[in-house]
């Protein structure tokens, strides 16, 4: 069995990768091996050497097609994440590619058996809320204004009654507040729809905040684990950004490479959507005194910043329970993914130049903003 990886020499498909080798399969991967993720467009030296890597664009139909080839399963990685206001390439990358991947499967014929798409949390948006009344509701994303005073909780929309408080989120729900977010509502509709209609079985997977080794350094979309570690290791006080009560859902790299062989192997899971998340909330300043007890920082008191991240959600927790309906359930800890990531760190060569780097382009992009006293 050959099993193909778009976006391989990432993150998660990387491991996905050692997974699947670990299973007896042959492992290809095509990656364009874009910067900042990839240095210089080098390939990783983390990848085993009995992967067959072919370096290409998603987009390129031909390239796409030759990576198919001979392959029964497929796993969609390949994704833009970003910031930057290029609207259009969120969906040409992340929505295009996939329904190309279909209509090559159809076209050529191919004897693909299973297609697993990488989805997302951020398709959630600010997920759900339930006023005091305990009506439901998706709000909106908070507007600028109302950030720039320091105000963060969700307000009430019109309608519904007192105070909002933030509910676990099923895959049911979608209310996307970004582009990265909608695109990815696009693309699981896109490959479930047209799985189910060609009976290609097809899973999409939103996964959560992912944390572990080979994490890029350079990405600045990617989160706190990253940023809280590169702080500590230089000895340096974290931002936190709002107040550090937002609730957010952290899942470590190997319970998620769990999901996604479960997935394969397990027909029960062909055409839904799950979420992959941790099982637990954390507050961001709860998770930043784990970072700091991983580095061994005793006497550290999380404290406001007194910036925000435009366009960050206040609270999102994804519900498990139907990924935990078919036996799976989150094993590591985030100390665990800290440690690990910890680890990872310590090999840079200079992480100093990386957190400048990363600060930089969050400045340079207007993401991280000052409250207006």
């Amino acid at each position: 069995m050959r099993a193909l990886i778009t976006g391989g020499a990432g993150f998660i498909g990387s491991h996905t990768a050692d997974a699947l080798l670990a299973r007896g399969y042959d492992v290809r991967i095509l990656d364009s091996l874009e910067e900042p993720v990839h240095p210089q467009h080098k390939p990783p030296q983390y990848l085993d050497s009995r992967v067959e890597l072919i370096r290409g664009d998603v987009r390129d139909e031909d390239m796409l097609l030759a990576s198919m080839q001979g392959c029964e399963v497929i796993y969609h990685l390949a994704a833009f994440q970003d910031y930057l206001p290029i609207f259009s390439r969120f969906f040409d990358v992340n929505v295009t590619s996939t329904a190309r991947i279909f209509e090559l499967i159809v076209r050529e014929k191919l004897p693909v058996n299973k297609v697993i798409v990488a989805s997302s949390q951020a398709t959630l948006g600010e997920g759900l809320y339930r006023d005091e009344k305990g009506r439901d509701c998706l709000p909106d994303i908070r507007p600028t204004e109302q950030l720039e005073k320091g105000l963060w909780d969700i307000e009430s929309p019109d309608g519904y009654v007192g105070k909002l408080s933030w509910q676990p989120t099923t895959e049911e729900f979608a209310n996307a507040q970004n582009q990265y977010g909608l695109s990815k509502i696009a693309e699981e509709s896109v490959a479930l729809h047209l799985g189910k209609r060609y009976q290609i079985p097809t899973v999409a997977m939103r996964y959560s905040i992912v944390q572990g080794p080979r994490q890029s350094f350079y990405n600045a979309y990617s989160g706190a684990c990253r940023v809280f570690c590169l702080s500590f290791h230089q000895g340096l006080e974290p931002d936190i950004f709002e107040d550090g009560e937002q609730i957010r859902d952290f899942v470590n790299i190997h319970d998620v490479v769990d999901a996604n062989m479960l997935v394969l192997e397990d027909s029960r899971a062909d055409y839904r959507k799950f979420h992959v998340g941790g099982d637990r909330a954390y507050t961001v300043s709860e998770f930043a005194k784990v970072v700091a007890s991983v580095y061994e920082v005793s006497d550290y008191e999380p404290r406001p910043s007194g910036k925000y991240r435009y366009g960050d959600t206040r609270h999102i927790y994804s519900d498990v329970s139907n990924l935990k309906s078919l036996g799976w359930t989150p094993q590591r800890s985030v100390e665990q993914s800290v440690l690990a990531y910890k680890e990872w760190l310590d090999q840079a060569d200079s992480a100093a130049s990386i957190l400048e780097y990363c600060n930089q382009q969050m400045q340079k992009l207007g993401v991280v903003r000052e409250v207006q006293k």
